[in-house]
């Protein structure tokens, strides 16, 4: 099934492709047994041998619906006859058949498909600890669960300023858990970010968990800066962010979200996601937001007062002194650009974003902290090197 998926996809036509090595001493073998003018198919198996219709060919197939309907050569009198049956055969085209294998993945729990929780998942963990000294921030505690690495790339100064999380895996698939714990002790100074934009393929029944939490001391500053995360069609995906501040501390932290592939022309029609926030400072909750996609509200997502044919979303929110010449500040470079919003709560400013595809988000985001950064002075508040590589 996969080996016609991938052949449909790559615009290639399913239907031809090479003999198994073996088919000649097989043929043979078969014509010595029922003749010569009766051809056996011999049937290798899809991960050995692709289905061909050629002279002497192995055998035809045909998908229907969710079934693959194998016919031996000898059935047919001739390659003529054979080759009319096939043409007043509904036969899919590749784009057709990958649409409606993409269709019938949806239905996770139809009869013959495995669940999510039946097939490998992965589960992945990371924690960095990081603690000021005299001479900068140093490294306190790193553990890495694969397929979660991380890494610290250094400047020509020698000095740690960004950690790079990576997650080996490519991608994220439905049942899937990765969770990553940052901690900035006082007097640490640190940009955390990704390797690359985060993908969320297509799930069976079950919704793949990514859990973040930050932890940010009095006298430390904290900047969680990941790449945008990618959410293919029919996605399932429950991302939560857990943030613990102590006053005293600085802290900027963004997640951006992106549904389909605009490169592809994908457009999201089915699925489940929810993105919730939970904000603690000193112990007490200060902010908390969920946003929730689910099947039903798909269609409905062009409209004005939900995502008005948005695609590509983020939110940002920040935490330090100064709280109120800030936000002015950020008011006026939200006035100069369009689908930005700022606004205050609970001793948070909280900054929206929505753009028409993940190119334009990552623009905004761009010019936002180049702006931002400049007022906020030194720090790791800016934009990470990692996302010009």
């Amino acid at each position: 099934m996969n080996q016609f998926r991938n052949r449909a996809r790559l615009g290639g036509d399913f239907l031809r492709g090479s003999r198994p090595t073996n088919y000649h001493d097989s043929t043979r073998q078969s014509r010595r047994r029922h003749g010569a003018g009766r051809e056996r198919a011999v049937w290798m198996g899809f991960s050995r041998a692709r289905p061909t219709l050629e002279t002497g060919g192995i055998l035809i197939a045909v998908y229907l619906r969710e079934k693959i309907v194998v016919w031996k050569r000898s059935e047919f009198s001739s390659q003529d006859e054979a080759r009319s049956w096939w043409k007043m055969t509904d036969t899919p085209s590749a784009s057709n058949l990958t649409d409606d294998l993409d269709s019938a993945d949806l239905q996770g729990k139809r009869a013959g498909n495995p669940s999510d929780k039946d097939l490998q998942r992965a589960d992945g963990s990371c924690r960095i600890v990081v603690d000021g000294s005299e001479r900068g921030t140093r490294v306190i505690d790193v553990f890495q669960k694969s397929p979660i690495r991380v890494l610290f790339p250094r400047t020509c100064a020698m000095t740690m300023e960004e950690a790079v999380i990576i997650n080996i895996a490519g991608g994220v698939a439905g049942g899937d858990h990765l969770e990553c714990c940052v901690v900035a002790l006082t007097g640490a100074s640190i940009a955390v970010t990704s390797q690359a934009a985060e993908k969320v393929y297509r799930a069976l029944d079950e919704p793949a968990r990514i859990a973040t939490k930050l932890t940010a001391s009095a006298g430390a500053k904290l900047a969680w800066l990941p790449q945008e995360t990618i959410a293919f069609n029919g996605a399932r995906l429950r991302r939560e962010t857990e943030i613990s501040l102590t006053s005293g501390a600085e802290l900027l932290a963004l997640e951006c979200l992106v549904l389909g592939r605009a490169a592809h022309g994908e457009d999201m029609v089915g699925g489940f996601i929810s993105d919730s926030w939970r904000v603690k400072h000193d112990g007490r909750l200060i902010w908390a937001d969920s946003f929730r996609l689910t099947d039903d509200v798909f269609p409905h997502l062009r409209r004005k007062a939900l995502l008005a044919g948005f695609k590509a979303i983020g939110t940002v929110i920040y935490f330090g002194p100064d709280l109120q010449s800030r936000l002015e500040y950020l008011r006026e470079i939200a006035s100069a650009e369009y689908n930005f919003a700022v606004t205050s709560i609970g001793g948070l400013i909280i900054v929206r974003l929505a753009a028409k595809a993940s190119f334009d988000l990552k623009c905004t985001l761009r010019s936002f902290l180049e702006r931002f950064s400049s007022a906020l002075g030194t720090g790791p508040f800016r934009v990470p090197k990692m996302w010009s590589c």
